[in-house]
């Protein structure tokens, strides 16, 4: 009970200290990180199946973590997301882990054993998925889990505030650095992107986005710097 009282006290601070948006969701990841005993977590939005982006973060190699998961168009926060349940794998080198194999190969390069998502939703709505990761093998346990569903509230209430800011703010002044966050949450580089590739190989969409994220995940890149890359003609997608 003092362990669940004391995570309580700092999701409340979190939440009653002002800060809005991204900045509190960076703050909330890093203060449950300690309570549920991982070495990083991350938040992402997750809109119609797919990851729109990272909207907190511990630390940048979480950031990195959760980037992977959009790169590789897989992964525990998509399934998360999509089942609104959350997904827990205590070891990605277990025998009986066939999902998301891009995403584990990607996740274990840089030190991954443990990664578990749990949903960001509100009733039914679902927002996106509270991503945590840790670089040795083992369950989180049953306070852990249920701290974890806390987390997951708290992210959903920061959510809740940024995009009802977003839609408030139509027809009038809003608060510019909410449409900011909403905006650099679309990947709106990397869609730009893929309409390149789509005009330099004349190929689909969905096989554009396809060769971008293949050609980030075998030079160890997220799809964002690939799109920076094709966006500052640094690079040029070859048939």
């Amino acid at each position: 009970m003092v362990a669940a009282a004391g995570i309580r006290g700092a999701l409340e601070e979190v939440l009653l200290e002002g800060e809005r948006g991204a900045p509190a969701a960076d703050r909330l990841c890093v203060a449950c990180v300690p309570w549920l005993g991982v070495d990083a977590a991350a938040i992402s939005l997750i809109d119609d199946g797919e990851s729109r982006g990272t909207f907190g973060a511990s630390d940048n190699d979480a950031r990195v973590l959760d980037a992977l998961q959009f790169t590789c168009g897989e992964g525990p926060c998509l399934e998360a997301a999509g089942t609104t349940m959350p997904v827990l794998v205590p070891d990605l080198r277990a025998g009986d882990e066939p999902r998301w194999p891009a995403f584990k190969d990607a996740a274990e390069r840089v030190g991954v054993r443990a990664v578990f998502a749990v949903p960001v939703r509100v009733g039914r709505v679902g927002l996106g998925a509270l991503d945590l990761f840790r670089g040795t093998p083992g369950p989180l346990s049953s306070l852990q889990m249920s701290d974890a569903l806390l987390v997951a509230d708290a992210a959903a209430q920061i959510l809740l505030d940024v995009i009802d800011d977003h839609g408030k703010a139509d027809g009038r002044a809003g608060p510019l650095e909410q449409w900011q966050q909403m905006a650099s949450l679309a990947r709106i580089d990397v869609y730009q992107a893929t309409g390149m590739v789509m005009a330099q190989l004349d190929v689909s969409a969905v096989d554009a986005l396809v060769r971008l994220r293949a050609y980030a995940f075998s030079h160890d890149l997220t799809a964002s710097e690939v799109a920076q890359l094709l966006i500052s003609r640094g690079l040029r997608m070859e048939a």
